[in-house]
């Protein structure tokens, strides 16, 4: 029976490397066996944002970690970007073909997890969303509607063509926002400055286009979102939960008082913790 389930696990690994082959815009890493993971990064963020949560999980789960193209470590692709990684994505959610898939996304991973989860055609069990939406571009603009937005407008040609010294000093800035420790900022500011700048720049305007929300209604797996309390409190970060993933039916909402935006380096223990309560 052993020798069975090794070939059959041969077989899938098999598979999903030559589906991973040929995508273009995500570069998966596998470690570890048992029921499936797949861990999906932030925006401007890497696979190593996960290394130790795959660290601890790789011992009871099969981790397969993603990199994004354009971000440092994959090279950049043609636009429009994010939907090229969400169809590429989807493509490699089918070779992993296992009904106890769970997807654990990060910021703009957790909205990816949310549009993989709508899809009637893939198996998956359950997503846990870290700090995440379904639109993005509804939290910053009042008056959202994706169709106005365009690469070519005054904020991205600035992006483009700001000094290397300014940018980094803008990147500084941004982490300083996003996590409480000095070393997790440096590591997420170097992290953005690793980043292909033209993917950076047009890659965010894709992210603030995507907007799941009219898809929430079509999920029927469990979802678990971990929220971020540290910056507007808990009950400022509840109501924009609860505003928009309102059109979800179901979902286990917790929020940890104490984290920033990166709660799996703010807060490690509780965040495993959280993660063991699904996965193990």
């Amino acid at each position: 029976m052993k020798f069975l389930f090794k070939l059959s696990l041969i077989a899938v690994l098999f598979f999903v490397q030559q589906v991973s082959a040929q995508l273009e815009s995500v570069s998966p890493i596998v470690t570890g066996s048992g029921n499936p993971v797949l861990f999906l990064p932030g925006f401007a963020s890497n696979a190593s944002v996960w290394d130790a949560t795959v660290t601890q999980f790789s011992k009871t789960n099969q981790c397969h970690i993603i990199d994004y193209a354009g971000f440092g470590k994959v090279e950049p692709i043609d636009f429009p970007w994010l939907p090229t990684i969400l169809e590429d994505l989807k493509a490699y959610v089918h070779s992993i073909d296992n009904d106890q898939l769970v997807i654990v996304g990060h910021s703009m991973g957790g909205t990816i997890a949310t549009w993989l989860a709508s899809q009637s055609d893939l198996k998956i069990k359950e997503i846990i969303i870290v700090d995440g939406l379904p639109c993005t571009g509804a939290l910053m603009f009042p008056n959202f509607s994706p169709e106005s937005m365009t690469y070519d407008n005054p904020y991205n040609q600035n992006m483009l063509s700001m000094e290397d010294a300014a940018f980094e000093q803008m990147a500084m800035g941004m982490a300083q926002g996003m996590v409480t420790s000095s070393q997790h900022q440096l590591e997420i500011k170097q992290s953005i400055l690793n980043c292909d700048r033209k993917t950076y720049v047009y890659g965010f305007t894709d992210y603030l286009k995507l907007d799941v929300r009219p898809l929430l209604n079509k999920i029927t797996v469990p979802v678990t979102i971990l929220g971020a309390g540290k910056l507007y409190g808990v009950e400022g970060a509840t109501q924009t939960y609860k505003n928009q993933y309102k059109n979800l039916s179901s979902y286990n909402l917790i929020v940890n008082k104490d984290a920033m935006h990166f709660i799996m380096l703010d807060a490690p223990i509780w965040f495993q913790k959280q993660l063991q309560l699904i996965l193990v």
